[in-house]
């Protein structure tokens, strides 16, 4: 039998729009800890460990508490106030109407990404968190995946460390220009361009860049 097709996607900015939920967190935690938190510059950084975030506005002996108390805050603060992005729904659908498996992989805290998916109705096979960058390829190797979508430098070296073919949408802090020069393989726009781009992908049985290109070209 032939192995299904698994496709990993990153969460933040690539499935939903997080800023919105993410500023309101913020200015939460800054309120609560008496801290000036500047929360329109940190969803600009949206992507990395949100520990790296933390760092930038609290001494190193408090990070991992404010952490912890930023992640407590953020299912009431962060949750419905986060959209799913434009072709999010179609792209993890396109993938299980193939008979594959959609997963999502992400820096973000599992139970948070979890609560995000079920709001927004997004229906993945599993969900693997607190992993970012390289460290994602413990996952997509873990459950075969052969793609990793998402809009960070970081998560093109997730897929290339787990020698996946890096698909790249440029819905995030990267350009477009950004994520080809980290070696994507093929770039987006937004997510509402996955879906005929995997018909193409499982109908040449091949890569599918030379079909992505062509749509990239026809655009």
């Amino acid at each position: 039998m032939a192995t299904p097709l698994t496709v990993g996607f990153d969460l933040d900015m690539t499935l939903i729009d997080s800023r919105p939920g993410i500023k309101a967190t913020y200015l939460e935690l800054s309120a609560r800890t008496g801290t000036y938190v500047d929360a329109d510059a940190a969803v600009t950084r949206l992507g990395p460990p949100l520990e790296e975030e933390i760092r930038r506005w609290y001494p190193e002996e408090r990070v991992a508490e404010i952490s912890d108390v930023y992640r407590g805050l953020y299912p009431e603060h962060a949750i419905t106030g986060s959209p799913a992005m434009p072709g999010a729904r179609e792209a993890i659908a396109a993938v299980q109407a193939t008979g594959g498996r959609a997963l999502v992989v992400t820096a973000k805290f599992e139970p948070n990404a979890k609560l995000h998916l079920a709001h927004l109705g997004i229906d993945a096979d599993a969900v693997i968190g607190s992993l970012w960058a390289e460290a994602k390829a413990e996952a997509l190797r873990e459950y075969g995946a052969g793609i990793y979508v998402g809009d960070h430098l970081g998560d093109v070296r997730g897929a290339r460390a787990a020698g996946a073919l890096s698909v790249a949408v440029a819905t995030g802090p990267c350009t477009a220009e950004e994520l080809r020069a980290a070696g994507a393989d093929v770039v987006f726009d937004d997510l509402t361009e996955f879906p005929a781009w995997l018909d193409r992908y499982v109908a040449e049985g091949a890569d599918g860049t030379e079909g992505a290109d062509a749509a990239e070209a026809s655009a």
